[in-house]
Order: structure tokens, then C-alpha cells, then sequence
């Protein structure tokens, strides 16, 4: 589990949120590495931020976002996309629940495209393109799926395989061509980029950093990731989330009056 700072002044009710790529140390709640192959769950509370930086340009980090307080309202991957007019995420862009609530945004992103359509890989799948290495034998080197990742995580929470919807797949750019085909760009991650994820509703945040489903790589060798969170207040009037298109103005209203 992540390290919390018992020392940091209480959040005030913030309205205007510190997204530049540099923040003041005292706001800092945790900072970990979470390595490729591995999975992660916890709580992100209103008005704070979690910045994921892939610290050697080979990470893939799949998401899944629920309502903490009701935990049958999760993200909608559909509805993200056609109320914004996308088909990936990166800045100014949010995710939505089913409920039409803004779970949490995207004020800066220095990736520019993250796959919200191919899912993750099973175990079946990896076993198809990197072969078997079982906990047995090879401990934390095993090859873990991103299902396996995401259901060992729900579990803790009282949740399962049938709570396993679309997810987001951050540092992933997927493309289609004429055709329809979807492509997996090779060369779009690069090391040190970072993007950051910050939480207009409590939620619980679901993570593996399994390699992606479309990933060409001959070897399993996902990369790692560092998790920072902060207190960074929630989306303001002018913010870059909120103004992007006038759906995502009535998502964040929707969203404030959740908390009324």
C-alpha cells in the first residue's frame, strides 16, 4: 500500500487546480513505482491527482474507474468518447460514468493519445504471444495477464469479472487504417512522459501495467511506471476540461451536484 503523509495541511474546497508539470512538495500524498506486469488498487478522493509517468518509455497502464461511494457506477467508454467527439483520450478530455458524472479528467498529458478501445490481454493471450511463466517457478518474473491483474484487485473489493468493463489504456496509441484495421504504434511512448489523472468524484482506481493487448514485442517486458498523487483542488471555471465542449459542462455540473 501506498505511503500516506499524516503531516499535510486538510484539503480546502478547491475550485482551481495546480496542473502545471511542477507542484508544491507539501501537496504531494504518495509517490511509488509500480512495476510492468504488475497491479494496483486504491481510493483517489475528490480533488486529488495522480500522475503516471512511464519511466522508460515501454509502459502500458489499463485503468478501471468506479464511484466509491456506489460502486455500480463506473466508467462508460462509449459515452466518453461520443460526448467528445474522440476516439482516444489525452488533455481536455474527462472520463465518464454511466451516470453521466465526470469520475476524473485529463488537465495535462505529454504522451498526446491514450487507447480507449482494445481492452486488455488474457492469459490466454499472453501464453499465445510470450509463452507461460507460472508464479511457481519464476515468482515475480511470472507473466501476468491484465485480466488476471484486474481481477485479483476487484476481488479486494468485493467485485469480480462480471465488473470488468472497457478500460483505459494510458501511453497506448492504437490507430485505424482504411480498412479498419487497428495498428499499434511502436514508436509513440517515449521515457519520461507523464499524464495526469485528476479525480472530480471518490473513486477507486483499478490498475496493470500488462503490456497491451495490440503491443508487437517479441519478449514480456512491460515497463514500470511511477504513481504520484497530490492535492490539487477539483476542475475550475476556466479549466482547459471543462471548456473543451459544452457536454462536458453539463457532465461537470452533473457531478457537482453530487456533492451538494
Amino acid at each position: 500500500m501506498p505511503t500516506t503523509f499524516a503531516n499535510l495541511p486538510p484539503l480546502a474546497r478547491a475550485t482551481v487546480s495546480e496542473t502545471s508539470s511542477t507542484f508544491a512538495p507539501e501537496r504531494v500524498l504518495w509517490e511509488e513505482t509500480m512495476p510492468g506486469g504488475a497491479h494496483w488498487s486504491g481510493v483517489l478522493r475528490r480533488g486529488n491527482t495522480l500522475r503516471l509517468t512511464d519511466l522508460h518509455g515501454a509502459a502500458n497502464v489499463s485503468a478501471l474507474f468506479f464511484n466509491q461511494e456506489e460502486k455500480t457506477e463506473r466508467y462508460n467508454m462509449p459515452d466518453t468518447l461520443k460526448a467528445q467527439h474522440t476516439a482516444f483520450l489525452t488533455s481536455g478530455h474527462v472520463c465518464y460514468s454511466d451516470m453521466g458524472r465526470v469520475l476524473c479528467s485529463i488537465p495535462e498529458d505529454g504522451c498526446g493519445w491514450h487507447d480507449a478501445l482494445c481492452g486488455v490481454i488474457d492469459a490466454a493471450g499472453v501464453r499465445a504471444k510470450y509463452g507461460e511463466a507460472r508464479y511457481q517457478e519464476h515468482r515475480n518474473g511470472m507473466y501476468r495477464s491484465g485480466l488476471d491483474g484486474f481481477l485479483v484487485e476487484l476481488n479486494k473489493w468485493g467485485l469480480g469479472r462480471r465488473d470488468v468493463a472497457a478500460n483505459v489504456n494510458f501511453f497506448s496509441k492504437v490507430s485505424a487504417d482504411l480498412e479498419g484495421k487497428l495498428h499499434f504504434d511502436v514508436v509513440h511512448r517515449q521515457a519520461a512522459q507523464h499524464v495526469d489523472v485528476r479525480f472530480e468524484m471518490n473513486v477507486l482506481v483499478v490498475l496493470s501495467t500488462a503490456p497491451h493487448p495490440l503491443d508487437p514485442a517479441p519478449k514480456y517486458a512491460p515497463g514500470a511506471v511511477k504513481l504520484t498523487a497530490w492535492r490539487s483542488g477539483t476542475a475550475g471555471a476556466d479549466d482547459v476540461c471543462r471548456r473543451s465542449c459544452p457536454e462536458n459542462e453539463r457532465g461537470f455540473i452533473n457531478t457537482e451536484r453530487w456533492f451538494l
